[in-house]
């Protein structure tokens, strides 16, 4: 096993940070995305100007959960190694 970089307790925080972030970021993702919301809830939310205004930030709330899914993973491995086989 490598040697963690990474003072387990100040990564321990760093991970669950980042894991709230990963859950914000796929519940905007999820929210702000019509094909994975399904058609009739999707149609229903688009008569709406802040719906609009909302999916205007779509890309980028896909930016913010693959950055923040890559660096709690980052993290992780770094806090702890990476395992043994």
């Amino acid at each position: 096993m490598i040697m963690p970089f990474i003072d387990p307790s100040i990564g321990l925080k760093l991970i669950f940070i980042f894991g709230i972030i990963n859950v914000v970021g796929l519940l905007l993702v999820f929210l702000s995305c019509r094909c994975l919301m399904g058609r009739s809830l999707a149609e229903r939310l688009w008569k709406y100007e802040f719906y609009k205004k909302f999916y205007n930030y779509h890309c980028y709330f896909w930016w913010i959960f693959i950055i923040s899914v890559l660096i709690h993973t980052a993290v992780a491995f770094l806090t702890f190694g990476i395992p043994a086989y």
